[in-house]
């Protein structure tokens, strides 16, 4: 059997041109250029693996819909709103760190910025989202004092109290003022102070009230160490004002302190 002599194409195919590992001269691209033009085929992407966490999130959704807050755990629910603004990462772990540290979905969303954002997972924007979603909470809640007679929704009134102040890290002087309706007028902070101390002074209260032309008057303030039990200096403070605002014909209904356990009325414990 005769063994066929090479021909052009196989004595000058781009692989012999040239030594191992170097490009093609332009010898190659004659010898290319003859045959037949080559394919151009197109690589598939490969397919990137589905994150874990993906069906645990569409499962979560489902639960929430068919069977509402209830069925749901704190860090669940905090879980789902995290799904929107952390999209690409498992949100479970850092919704359970924040449970963890602020013991509660109260305390996550009164927690400051700069305490966010010491949990792993949450930097500047998720904890800007989280402080703008409670601020929108405070300021419903707020106008629903507005809508009605404060001393008959005084739930409204705590659960208000309790949103805006609970977790202030120093003590914060606030004032509810009221008309002669008992409706409200202002919600101002008087005083900012130490972490347990706001300077008070009982002038510039009813002066304020005056100003504001304002015929009743709730006090308010927080104990950032979370017991709201009143001391003897919160007793003494909120009998000056009462004198001096009754001079004028201003009523102090109640004095109110408010913690992260809970709050104290001192007209409750007949302490006013």
């Amino acid at each position: 059997m005769t063994k066929r002599p090479p021909d052009l194409d196989d004595m000058f195919a781009p692989a012999d041109i040239g030594g191992p590992g170097e490009p093609p001269d332009e010898r190659g691209y004659f010898s290319e250029s003859m045959g037949k033009p080559a394919k151009k085929t197109r690589t598939a992407a490969p397919a990137l693996p589905e994150a874990h966490y993906l069906g645990h999130r569409e499962r979560l959704r489902d639960r929430f819909k068919e069977q509402g807050e209830a069925a749901l755990a704190d860090y669940e629910l905090l879980e789902l709103l995290l799904f929107r603004l952390i999209p690409r990462r498992d949100t479970k772990p850092i919704a359970k760190a924040l449970i963890d540290r602020f013991g509660t979905l109260a305390g996550v969303f009164g927690a400051t910025p700069a305490l966010l954002q010491e949990v792993n997972g949450i930097g500047e924007t998720v904890s800007f989202e989280l402080k703008l979603i409670a601020t929108l909470s405070q300021r419903m809640l707020k106008r629903e004092l507005r809508e009605k007679q404060v001393l008959d929704s005084w739930a409204s009134v705590i659960d208000y109290c309790h949103a805006v102040m609970a977790y202030e890290t120093t003590e914060q002087f606030r004032i509810l003022f009221l008309d002669k309706r008992n409706s409200l007028i202002a919600d101002e902070v008087q005083g900012r102070g130490t972490v347990d101390h706001t300077p008070v002074y009982p002038r510039e209260v009813v002066k304020r009230a005056l100003e504001l032309s304002a015929t009743a008057l709730i006090l308010v303030h927080n104990h950032p160490s979370g017991d709201p039990s009143p001391s003897r200096a919160d007793i003494d403070m909120t009998h000056m004002i009462i004198n001096s605002a009754r001079q004028l014909g201003i009523t102090v209904h109640d004095h109110i302190i408010i913690g992260k356990d809970g709050h104290a009325s001192l007209k409750g414990l007949k302490l006013i």
